[in-house]
């Protein structure tokens, strides 16, 4: 048993348009070449490989440093190959990061931290990267023009409990006041603090109706199980955007890559969020992963009750 490992899942999105592009030997080949390279980053990183699934790539490192350097030098280094623009670039990875004890077996590895990576990765949007709050306490900082961004309690497939996850921002130009600090230097109470006001929310998306109440929160929006309020649209993230109950009112907070517009009811401008967040008042639409002149856009109504 190794003790305390980080475990990487790297699964690349969007290798179906690839092999529709480029035919069935071409496009492995590319796929092929990709996690090739993931699983050599991660090797240069003092990481294991332990297996190649497909278009996805497990690996095992001792250190969560290492770990997390490798996976925020794949995606800035991918970004900038991807502004090729071939249908071959367009693949973007998608990456979850846990740590804990792990068994070894016959080649292959087993153990919670396993499933919570490979759980992250799925939940991952295109180019994100996830990570659980025991892989951040082990870090000193983050590295250079990282940050860490707190999503607070995570409902995790298979586990009875939430998981307290990070999404990392890797992006070199990225600058917001939403960042926070490792975990080891961040409250762990407070994550579903109780309302001071009693309220509700009210989203609909097409036939789907759900009212919310304060102490609901958060509530995720997107396309995963996990999501409490699901918008099943291929345009939207697994987790696409976040709405929280902070200071007696409701905060959206993008979680996305392609970003959300808000549109409030009666106003003539929308606000554009990218790993971003505003307070949500009145009523008004969500746009997903567009902004609201592509009429197709899949779009939430929202509505604020109060008693």
């Amino acid at each position: 048993m190794s003790s305390n490992t980080t475990v990487m899942f790297a699964d690349l999105s969007g290798s179906t348009s690839v092999f529709e592009a480029l035919g069935n030997d071409a496009a492995t080949q590319a796929v092929r070449s990709l996690t090739d390279w993931v699983g050599r980053t991660c090797e240069q990183h003092e990481g294991r490989v332990i297996k190649y699934m497909g278009d996805g790539v497990l690996a095992l490192f001792a250190r969560a440093g290492d770990a997390m350097d490798a996976v925020v030098l794949m995606q800035r280094h991918h970004a900038r190959r991807k502004e090729q623009r071939g249908p071959i670039h367009q693949m973007q990875l998608q990456v979850g990061l846990a740590s804990g004890d792990v068994v070894e077996v016959s080649g292959d590895c087993f153990g919670d931290a396993v499933n919570v990576a490979a759980r992250l990765s799925d939940l991952a949007g295109h180019a994100e990267i996830l990570v659980t709050d025991t892989v951040v306490r082990q870090l000193p900082g983050p590295p250079p023009g990282v940050r860490f961004h707190d999503m607070g309690l995570v409902p995790i497939r298979g586990k009875s409990s939430e998981q307290r996850v990070f999404r990392i921002e890797w992006h070199e130009d990225t600058s917001t006041e939403m960042m926070t600090l490792p975990a080891s230097a961040a409250p762990m109470t407070g994550l579903r603090r109780k309302p001071t006001a009693e309220g509700s929310l009210m989203l609909r998306y097409l036939d789907l109706a759900h009212e919310f109440s304060a102490d609901d929160m958060p509530v995720h929006l997107g396309r995963a199980r996990e999501a409490e309020f699901p918008v099943q649209d291929p345009r939207v993230s697994r987790l696409h955007a976040r709405i929280d109950w902070r200071g007696n009112g409701f905060t959206l907070v993008d979680l996305s890559s392609n970003g959300t517009c808000v549109r409030f009811s009666g106003a003539s401008t929308e606000v554009r969020l990218r790993r971003d967040e505003c307070v949500l008042h009145a009523s008004g639409e969500i746009a997903l992963a567009a902004d609201f002149g592509d009429f197709t856009t899949p779009t939430v109504m929202f509505e604020l009750k109060t008693k």
